[in-house]
């Protein structure tokens, strides 16, 4: 499974971004998925997580209200909507697929990864 993340960029404080990750190379539909995100010095950490279904999602609480995570299954693709971003949401994102049942928070849950999109949210 192959996943290409896309979507960061420069944002200002309040600002919105959604971020897209494209799977290819496996059945979309029988993975778990998550994004995570890494800010410099410090561990990848849990952001949220879809089940293969779409209907249920699991969140950071420090993302709660703000951030959704979405999927097409037609599309292979699963999203990232951020929105009201603040300075501490400055990280590189990375989206991650699993074949464990349920939503994991770890990075061991998940068996694949993509490349990180930046998200810098600066004025």
């Amino acid at each position: 499974v192959q996943l290409q993340a896309s979507g960061g960029g420069l944002v200002q404080p309040g600002g919105s971004l959604r971020l897209s990750c494209a799977a290819s190379g496996g059945t979309f539909s029988n993975l778990e998925m998550a994004w995570f995100l890494q800010a410099p010095g410090k561990e990848r950490e849990f952001v949220a997580g879809i089940i293969r279904s779409g209907r249920s999602t699991r969140y950071a609480e420090s993302v709660k209200g703000r951030f959704v995570i979405s999927r097409d299954n037609a599309k292979n693709t699963v999203y990232l909507q951020m929105n009201s971003l603040n300075v501490e949401d400055t990280a590189a994102y990375y989206c991650a697929a699993g074949r464990r049942i349920g939503v994991g928070i770890s990075r061991s849950d998940y068996g694949y990864w993509g490349q990180g999109t930046l998200v810098t949210v600066s004025s």
